[in-house]
């Protein structure tokens, strides 16, 4: 399996970090990819890096990290993507639950963010809370042959899915998929198994029976048996096919 999205710098894994990561490797999570937040991520992340091989790091700065005068973040990010190569352009994006003040300032951070993506040739990690909309219009308006991503978190239906898939993106499928009245599940047999990836966002959104711990890479194996049973295939089928998107996706 690969992990798509997880936090693993976060201080919530600080007390058993190496004992999470071996439980992530013991149900079969063979690869980590690490969005970074902000500028203050940035140095716990790459210490992660540093210490867990199969862990690898993003750049970008979240939309919710995103200030009043956020350039100057921006300038740090465009140094470290100059300064060594990264994978992808993460976590980027729009996120209109929290606050809206600040839309204007965040659609400017994304779509420089997608330039700089576009400029190093590399994948762009999509957040879209309360701004599936906005967020897919600013990614059509900006797509040439140079940039390609995942929708992380994607919690739409089947239009929205194909949306994203017309893009010639990807869809992360996390713990909403298990959640009971979270409303991903129904619409999973109509998306193309083909554009699918998996992720936990750990230590956010814990799947289901693990709802309200906090969340590791090794419940990742909840998320995938859950979306290959409403695929009716094994499990085994699904790790394969998802980990060849994810391998492609961030090729």
């Amino acid at each position: 399996m690969i992990e798509t999205h997880a936090h693993l710098y976060a201080d919530k894994f600080d007390e058993d970090r190496a004992e999470m990561m071996e439980r992530a490797m013991e149900v079969g999570v063979e690869k980590f990819y690490m969005p970074n937040i902000d500028h203050e991520s940035i140095e716990p992340m790459l210490e992660v890096e540093a210490q867990f091989p199969t862990t690898i790091a993003t750049m970008g700065v979240h939309p919710c990290s995103i200030e009043k005068h956020f350039e100057k973040q921006l300038y740090e990010i465009e140094d470290w993507l100059n300064k060594r190569k990264f994978v992808a352009v993460g976590e980027i994006g729009l996120d209109f639950y929290w606050d809206k003040s600040l839309m204007k300032e965040q659609k400017e951070a994304l779509k420089i963010q997608i330039e700089l993506a576009k400029k190093h040739q590399i994948p762009i990690i999509l957040h879209c809370r309360d701004s599936f909309d906005e967020t897919y219009e600013i990614v059509k308006e900006m797509k040439d042959d140079n940039l390609k991503g995942v929708f992380h978190c994607f919690t739409g239906n089947v239009e929205d899915a194909k949306k994203v898939i017309d893009l010639d993106f990807y869809l992360g499928i996390g713990g909403v998929v298990t959640f009971k009245n979270g409303g991903l599940a129904e619409h999973i047999p109509d998306i193309d198994i083909n554009r699918i990836v998996l992720e936990t966002d750990a230590p956010y959104l814990a799947p289901t029976p693990k709802r309200g711990k906090r969340n590791e890479p090794a419940f990742l194996d909840l998320i995938a048996q859950r979306i290959a049973d409403l695929k009716q295939i094994s499990k085994e089928e699904l790790v394969k096919i998802t980990s060849s998107n994810a391998n492609q996706l961030f090729a």
